[in-house]
C-alpha cells in the first residue's frame, strides 16, 4: 500500500473530525478504508485491504457493546443481554452509523465496485466501520478505542426504542407457534425489487399454511423481523387477554 499522501492525509481529516478521532498512524485509517476492489484493482497482496481490520473490529466492538450492555442492564440474563446485543452489533445498526460518518465517501474502490454502486452498499458501509474500528485499536489500544466507541453506542442506545431494544421477533414467534399451533412458521420470500445495491425484499410468514404477517425491509433478515413483529401483533389481536 503507498503511502498517505499530503492530499490524502487533508481528505482523512475530514473523516477523523466525523469520527471525533485523530489517528497518531495514518496508513491504519488508509488501510482500513480501502476496499479489497481497490488492492485488487492495484495488485496489492491480500493483507493490504481493511478485511483484517474488520475481522478485529468487529471482535473490539462486540467486547465495547457488552461491556456497556452489562452496566446498563445489571439485572438482566445473559439471554436478554445477548438479544440486545445483536440488535446492536448487525449490518443495519452499523451501516446507519457508517452513514452519520459518511464514510461511503472516504472508501478506496475499485473501478467495478464504484459502478456497482458500493458507496451505498449497506454489507459494505457496514464492513468499513468495523474496521476503522480495528484500526483506532491497533493505533492506541483498548483505552482509547473504548472511548471513541462508547460515545457511538450511546447515540445507538438514544435511538433504540423502549420494548423494540432486546426484542428478537423471529425467535419470540417461534416459540409463540410452537406453544399456540404446535407449528413452527415458515418464512417465504415473496417480492425482491429495486438495483442491488438497493434492494427492498418482501417476506410472508405461513403458520399452517396461513398467511400470519408481512414484512419488508432493506436485507431479508429486516424482513423477516418486521414480518414475526406483524404476526406476533395479529395472534395477539385474536388473543386480546394474552399476550403473545
Amino acid at each position: 500500500m503507498g503511502k498517505v499522501t499530503r492530499e490524502e492525509k487533508k481528505t482523512l481529516k475530514q473523516f477523523e473530525k466525523k469520527l471525533g478521532y485523530r489517528f497518531k498512524n495514518k496508513e491504519l485509517l488508509k488501510k482500513a478504508l480501502t476496499h479489497k476492489s481497490f488492492a485488487n484493482e492495484n495488485k496489492w497482496p491480500s493483507t493490504e485491504h481493511n478485511e483484517r481490520f474488520e475481522f478485529l473490529g468487529d471482535a473490539v466492538l462486540e467486547l465495547v457493546i457488552s461491556h456497556l450492555l452489562m452496566e446498563r442492564f445489571p439485572d438482566s440474563s445473559e439471554g436478554k443481554l445477548s438479544k440486545i446485543r445483536a440488535s446492536i452489533v448487525n449490518e443495519k445498526t452499523l451501516a446507519t452509523v457508517a452513514q452519520d460518518l459518511a464514510i461511503g465517501q472516504y472508501l478506496y474502490f475499485g473501478k467495478g465496485e464504484e459502478v456497482g454502486g458500493g458507496r451505498t452498499k449497506s454489507s459494505i458501509l457496514s464492513d468499513g466501520v468495523e474496521a476503522v474500528f480495528g484500526a483506532i485499536y491497533l493505533d492506541r489500544g483498548f483505552k482509547k478505542t473504548f472511548k471513541v466507541l462508547s460515545k457511538i453506542a450511546e447515540n445507538i442506545f438514544s435511538q433504540m426504542d423502549g420494548e423494540d431494544f432486546y426484542k428478537d421477533y423471529k425467535t419470540h414467534l417461534q416459540e409463540t407457534a410452537q406453544l399456540r399451533f404446535k407449528a413452527i412458521p415458515r418464512y417465504k420470500l415473496v417480492n425482491e425489487v429495486g438495483p442491488d445495491h438497493d434492494k427492498e425484499f418482501e417476506i410472508n410468514i405461513l403458520l399452517n399454511n396461513e398467511i400470519f404477517g408481512v414484512g419488508k425491509g432493506k436485507s431479508k433478515k429486516e424482513a423477516e423481523q418486521n414480518a414475526a413483529k406483524q404476526a406476533l401483533e395479529k395472534i395477539a389481536e385474536s388473543n386480546p387477554g394474552n399476550q403473545p
